[in-house]
């Protein structure tokens, strides 16, 4: 009887483990496919950025010649800290949305 016990638990432990493996995949295409999109403070720059933290584009939404180089470079630090910030609320999202039903092994 503890075989059969135990093998039991073994094809669980197989079948929890191919699930999370399914869910870790689906996970990882979805932070590459998924996009936010962010502006400066003050509205200059768009940035479009990925979940896994890629930026896909860069947009200028005003004119540069009025402003001065540092100005702009402000600009673009500021979108790419909330970009930054932006991917990680999209992953953590995304994290939920995937892994959330899913139950811990000591919750089994």
């Amino acid at each position: 009887m503890a075989r059969e016990i135990d093998q039991a638990w073994v094809e669980e432990a197989i079948e929890r483990y191919r699930r999370i493996e399914a869910l870790q995949a689906q996970f990882d295409e979805a932070i590459r496919r998924v996009e936010v999109t962010v502006r400066s403070p003050d509205g200059l720059v768009e940035l479009v950025v990925t979940a896994d933290g890629a930026v896909s584009d860069i947009r200028f939404l005003g004119p540069l010649h009025t402003r001065s180089g540092p100005d702009v470079a402000r600009s673009v630090r500021a979108a790419l800290t909330a970009a930054d910030d932006a991917a990680r609320w999209a992953r953590e999202k995304l994290q939920v949305e995937t892994f959330g039903e899913y139950r811990r092994l000591s919750e089994a």
